[in-house]
């Protein structure tokens, strides 16, 4: 079993986001946190799966791999794509309103990119799921923002919060995608390592 495996291998999780923490704590695996800061600007001429994966592995960069040539250590970076316009983290509630609304009634994609790296390899691989709103009213975006305020998340929503309740209509794919780790395509790519 790969939980075995992986009893005597000192696991890294690169990620600030609880998120991910809480993801990786319930898939059973003992890690450390440990965040490297992270310049994650991106090239705008990229399309949408090379810069999530670009900043996924950038993130990935701040650990010497020499330091950690025995350690496990996992970065992953979220970004919600909408008509090919890529939504990051909002910069102010301006912006985040204006993600919310423009994503009502309508599909979009969430993209997440993970980078392993171990004993000197680096691997990486690009998760998709589609979500879909139902409409939601000016009020009841701004309810969401004022209640939750979701500047830290990619596209200005958390799934897992009262807006997924109320207004996702339906996903195609991985919820945890969503939430920010992909944990069964995660646990996969670890059976290969």
């Amino acid at each position: 079993m790969l939980l075995n495996k992986f009893k005597n291998i000192s696991i890294i999780l690169g990620s600030q986001s609880p998120r991910r923490k809480e993801l990786l704590q319930k898939m059973g695996f003992d890690f450390q946190v440990v965040v490297k800061e992270t310049d994650e600007r991106f090239d705008v001429q990229q399309s949408p799966h090379e810069i999530v994966e670009h900043i996924a592995i950038h993130k990935m960069l701040g650990f010497d791999r020499r330091l950690f040539h025995d350690t496990l250590i996992i970065t992953a970076d979220t970004i919600v794509v909408y008509n090919d316009e890529v939504l990051g983290k909002p910069r102010d509630e301006k912006e985040a309103f204006q993600m919310l609304y423009k994503l009502q009634g309508d599909s979009h994609v969430v993209l997440t990119a993970v980078a392993l790296q171990y004993q000197g390899k680096l691997h990486s691989f690009i998760e998709e799921t589609q979500v879909t709103f139902d409409p939601l009213s000016e009020a009841e975006i701004l309810f969401y923002l004022e209640n939750y305020r979701p500047f830290d998340k990619a596209g200005s929503y958390g799934i897992q919060e009262w807006i997924g309740f109320v207004g996702i209509k339906s996903i195609t794919g991985s919820y945890e995608n969503v939430v920010g780790l992909p944990t069964a395509r995660l646990y996969q790519e670890m059976k290969k390592l």
